[in-house]
């Protein structure tokens, strides 16, 4: 042993004195430097960037970086837009800071630390999370910070801060509008008293009167103050939701979004029914108001549901431009305030996401999954548009993805950049396009840039016809290696040939690719119901609680993952997060012989009990409208409602905290395993919520997820 200690040494010793030695041996060996095996920790060793946001008036922009869960603000100016951070919290401790909000002077900026923004609805006992159980009871509150540093200043406990031209900071607390200082010198104090539950404050231009949204439950109003010693006027008040106002350039006029009522009658749930909306203008001063368009009453007329849904602007020109599915692709619009026929901007089939408004209000910049290189309908691109004219212009193009646009000067136009093998960085470029700049390049030595998979577009079709996407994660290998399905969330999203913009998604991306270099090889499936692919795709016929018809496209990626050369078809995995892991713990009640293990972060084991608070309880109305039809048919669509044919493991993972997908979904799912003996294993972290607000949670789950798989995969044969 002691000769084999000193020939090892001597080896290392030889080895360290002689790199070309090292290379010839790789060669020898079949060992590649780009394919040497990384950890777990390296591949999620990189800083994540987002809320990324513009100064309206000077030229700089703010953003938060999370490394490791420690979560600060930082701020690059112009004209260098060299980046700094304003922030020092130096802990991961769970504490969301968002809603980033330019003060007018351009010297101070305001953020939100704390809650849960991504939430469905709050939580029952109306506590804001508290993930790292602090012996402190946490709150969210708005707090100011110099732009060139120093301490923040907490203003007051809150949410949704916007703040006029002369300074005035309003936000929301507890349903209603409230005010403070920048300094956090005055008390703060609510500005007036509404009944509705108020949202969406919006200042007029000259600071003097604010817009809002005045929420009663089954209906809104859009809601005006003035003065305290002013009623409050509420603008064309009707039985429909009013939402997004969007005050004129002059600040004499509000436009916005009507939609139907949400008290109105409830519609069959086995069919697509159209969910209508309107435009509308209402001047301030006269109290006059008149539609400026209204949408079809088709399933592609209803309200979009993109990301930020109308993206109502009101432009140059006196015109508002809006997103909507009118040609089965979100797309965008304008037309002019007086009325009119809308102008179709953007055509093609590609979807417009991330829209911002040139500062001249002439143009609109916008991503979109479309361009010159094969794939780019998985990728997402940089694209300009005058508002009044259909000839969108590319500022990017290529294999990497840009999103989060925001107009950092009257010429640049700052983004985030991801591409397969780079997480998020920020970027900066021409608003008429030309070379791009990197702002920063956060990663560390130790991150496997060279090591990780280029991830390949696919597609297959399932058997009712429909055609779906994926991205292919692999690397050579001489042994059949297992297989794994990942299932994204949402399941308004789409899974992307690179590194994701969205957080959670970044850290599914580098368990994928951690995968995919350590044995595995791994599909990952944009199912219908997702977006990227048009209307029909993100809106099907008989889809989750109504027949989880999107199901058959989990199988038919399996089928097609089995087929391939290299993959033992016998050792298939499956995992997924949110609706990813309802469609997991679907396939692994269902079809056990085909799917040998799995992951459930966070999903839906019941889809009755989840939908059942969205339908009106049988004492509120003598009209039968399918409501129990309708908790049938969603049963039916559930894991549980398959667990006599389910025999495969399965990891089942849970914060206890989760405002998205409550707790009680995984505690009956594990009981009703436990009854039927499937094996299983359980995570529950105390205090967590969806998405985990701790990075620690993350890397604890994603250890998880690698070892479960690891010994439930590698060991069959």
């Amino acid at each position: 042993m002691g000769g084999d200690v000193k020939r090892k040494l001597a080896m290392n010793c030889i080895l360290s004195r002689c790199p070309i030695l090292i290379i010839l041996l790789m060669v020898v060996t079949g060992i590649h430097a780009n394919t040497m095996p990384f950890t777990l920790q390296e591949a999620l060793d990189y800083p994540f960037m987002g809320n990324l946001i513009a100064d309206e008036r000077h030229d700089q922009i703010a953003w938060v970086q999370n490394y490791q869960g420690v979560r600060n603000v930082w701020v690059a100016e112009g004209p260098t837009f060299t980046p700094h951070p304003v922030t020092s919290y130096d802990q991961d401790d769970g504490q969301e800071l968002t809603q980033l909000t330019f003060a007018p002077d351009g010297l101070h900026l305001l953020y939100v630390r704390g809650g849960d923004h991504e939430a469905n609805w709050p939580a029952a006992d109306h506590l804001e999370p508290n993930a790292a159980a602090s012996t402190e009871q946490q709150t969210i509150a708005i707090w100011s910070v110099a732009v060139s540093g120093g301490a923040p200043v907490r203003i007051a406990a809150g949410n949704a801060p916007v703040v006029s031209s002369g300074g005035v900071v309003a936000f929301v607390k507890e349903g209603q509008v409230w005010t403070g200082s920048l300094d956090g010198s005055l008390e703060p104090e609510r500005l007036f008293f509404d009944r509705g539950h108020d949202r969406a404050l919006s200042w007029s231009p000259d600071g003097r009167q604010l817009a809002f949204v005045s929420d009663r439950g089954d209906h809104a109003f859009i809601g005006v103050f003035t003065a305290k010693d002013h009623p409050i006027r509420f603008l064309s008040p009707s039985s429909g939701s009013d939402d997004s106002p969007r005050w004129s350039p002059d600040g004499r006029s509000i436009a916005f979004v009507r939609l139907q009522p949400n008290g109105a009658q409830p519609q069959l749930p086995f069919s697509q029914t159209p969910n209508p909306w309107s435009i509308w203008v209402d001047n301030v001063e006269t109290d006059d108001a008149h539609p400026v368009w209204q949408g079809p009453l088709t399933s592609e007329g209803s309200f979009p549901e993109t990301p930020g849904e109308a993206n109502l602007h009101w432009a140059n020109g006196n015109r508002l431009v809006f997103l909507a599915d009118l040609d089965h692709w979100p797309h965008l619009y304008s037309v002019c305030v007086s009325g009119g026929a809308p102008l179709l901007l953007t055509p093609g089939p590609f979807t417009v996401e991330d829209v911002v408004e040139s500062r001249d209000g002439r143009s609109l910049i916008y991503t979109a999954n479309t361009g010159l290189t094969a794939g780019d309908d998985g990728r997402r691109h940089l694209f300009i548009v005058p508002v009044d004219h259909p000839t969108p212009k590319a500022l990017t193009q290529g294999e990497g993805i840009e999103s989060t646009p925001v107009v950092a000067s009257d010429t640049h136009v700052a983004f985030i950049q991801t591409d397969a093998r780079h997480p998020t960085s920020l970027s900066l470029m021409a608003v008429r396009g030309g070379e791009r700049r990197t702002l920063n390049n956060p990663l560390s030595k130790t991150f496997p840039v060279e090591q990780l998979v280029v991830p390949q577009p696919v597609s297959f079709q399932a058997a009712d016809g429909v055609k779906a996407y994926g991205q292919l994660f692999r690397v050579k290998s001489t042994t059949a290696q297992p297989g794994i399905i990942f299932l994204h969330g949402g399941p308004t999203r789409q899974m992307l040939l690179g590194w994701h913009p969205m957080e959670i998604y970044s850290d599914h991306y580098a368990v994928n690719q951690y995968l995919a270099t350590h044995g595995y090889v791994v599909l990952s499936v944009n199912y219908r119901l997702g977006t990227g692919y048009g209307h029909a795709f993100e809106h099907p016929e008989h889809a989750g609680p109504f027949g989880a018809a999107e199901y058959a496209d989990v199988l038919a990626a399996t089928r097609m993952l089995q087929a391939m050369p290299g993959v033992d078809p016998r050792r298939i995995g499956i995992w997924g997060s949110s609706y990813g892991g309802y469609l997991s713990a679907l396939a692994l009640a269902r079809d056990s012989d085909t799917f040998k293990a799995g992951v459930d972060i966070y999903g839906i084991s019941d889809m009755s009990a989840f939908v059942s608070h969205d339908l009106d309880p049988p004492s509120m109305r003598f009209e039968d409208f399918g409501r129990i039809e309708m908790l049938k048919v969603a049963f039916a669509a559930s894991p549980v409602a398959a667990l006599s044919t389910w025999r495969s493991p399965v990891l089942i993972v849970h914060g206890d905290d989760d405002r998205n997908v409550p707790v009680a979904q995984s505690i009956d799912l594990i009981e009703r395993l436990n009854t039927a003996r499937v094996p299983h294993e359980e995570i529950i972290i105390p205090n967590e919520i969806h998405s985990f607000a701790l990075h620690q949670s993350s890397f604890r789950v994603d250890q998880a997820v690698v070892r479960f798989f690891g010994e439930q995969l590698k060991a069959a044969h």
